[in-house]
């Protein structure tokens, strides 16, 4: 088959991809794309790197990308409108943290809210008119659509219509109702409420979780030594009042290092202020994560009782122990104790740190398992796999 992938990417990163290379606005799509990838944000091109492997021809679309879309066009002889440098036009919007890392890589349908922080659901008429010109040219028999803001159910509906590919869309939030979700031949999500709200609505839809790209531990930068002893890696807000209070707490005992966006959010007073190392993108996180002793997990508080963030994968994919909150669907991923730790409240997570601190043969025994069962189990192929078993039922 022939698969396309659309994707998107919020501005901040678009910002810090294009800053640390000048001159690649102006660059070949091929070499911008080249460029996007080997940043390993997000889920980069492991979805469609690995349907290739699967024996099929596969192709991205970052259909956000203003830079990327205008060298598509001017390479094929299109007239669009050319955009401003990266510098002028990405700006720092004052969206939630959370709202920023939900979109990317699996796109929340949370429209009103969208709307009221500025962020623009759809794309613009020639953004759309070049997307479709790039469809078109792919003649893809399978698309997955991982951004439902841009790419919306009308949008997708004139993509049905241009071949009559099995259309697939991946979330993670609980979608808007009023869609009609029947353009797509299959939706799938990593947590079961979003499933369950897709089939509510009439709509076919399959829970697959996230994964992990073993590919990448071998692009990786050495791995450096472990000398952080506890970090996390993830946006901080209003959303987020369990994480919030769990790393104060963490905060107040050890030398926590903080990684990640919403920090303003905060009050002057959160000693989180003093624990703040930046934002770190791709490479950079995996980095950071590499250099932890112990790694958080928090999920967002509308999560529930139930785990699937990509930092469960992401933390043991490349062998950091994962010290993560407990839910009741934990163990259908990692054996609590033997592969990750969890834990139950704050009191219970210093008891944890405490303890796996001061005994690193069992905190690298964990992490060593960790990592084997996230390798064997949890895969972008095997993922990619699954979601093809699915498609062929369509």
């Amino acid at each position: 088959m022939r698969v396309l992938i659309l994707n998107a990417d919020y501005p901040r990163f678009l910002a810090w991809l294009y800053r640390r290379h000048p001159g690649l606005d102006g660059a070949p799509y091929d070499t911008q794309m080249a460029a996007r990838n080997a940043s390993l944000f997000g889920v980069a091109n492991f979805y469609s790197r690995n349907f290739a492997a699967a024996g099929h021809v596969a192709a991205d679309i970052h259909v956000n990308n203003p830079w990327m879309r205008a060298a598509w066009a001017r390479e094929r002889g299109l007239a669009v409108e050319q955009p401003p440098s990266p510098d002028a036009s990405v700006q720092q919007p004052a969206i939630p943290g959370w709202l920023l890392r939900a979109v990317a890589p699996f796109k929340p349908v949370l429209r009103p809210l969208a709307r009221k922080v500025g962020l623009s659901p759809r794309l613009d008429p020639e953004a759309e008119s070049v997307l479709l010109a790039q469809i078109e040219e792919f003649k893809p028999d399978l698309i997955l659509n991982q951004d439902l803001f841009h790419v919306d159910t009308r949008l997708a509906r004139r993509i049905k219509q241009m071949g009559r590919p099995i259309l697939l869309g991946q979330v993670g939030i609980v979608p808007s109702r009023g869609e009609d979700w029947a353009v797509y031949d299959l939706l799938v999500s990593q947590i079961s409420a979003v499933v369950d709200s897709f089939r509510a609505q009439g709509a076919r839809s399959e829970l697959i979780h996230l994964g992990f790209e073993p590919g990448i531990l071998d692009v990786l930068p050495p791995a450096p030594e472990r000398h952080i002893d506890v970090s996390f890696v993830g946006a901080i807000s209003a959303d987020h009042q369990q994480r919030v209070a769990l790393l104060e707490a963490v905060a107040q005992k050890y030398d926590l290092k903080l990684y990640g966006s919403g920090l303003n959010s905060l009050p002057a007073s959160s000693p989180l202020h003093r624990c703040y190392q930046g934002e770190v993108w791709g490479v950079e996180m995996y980095q950071a994560l590499r250099a932890s002793h112990v790694t958080l997990n928090s999920h967002i508080d509308m999560a529930g009782r139930e785990a699937g963030n990509a930092r469960l994968f992401e933390a043991t994919g490349v062998g950091t122990f994962l010290l993560t909150d407990y839910k009741d669907n934990l163990h259908t991923l990692f054996d609590d104790g033997r592969e990750v730790a969890a834990w139950r409240s704050v009191d219970h997570c210093l008891e944890l740190i405490d303890r796996y601190l001061a005994n690193a043969d069992e905190r690298r025994a964990i992490a060593a398992a960790g990592q084997a069962r996230t390798l064997s189990t949890h895969t972008f192929r095997q993922r990619i796999d699954h979601l093809l078993r699915l498609a062929g039922q369509v």
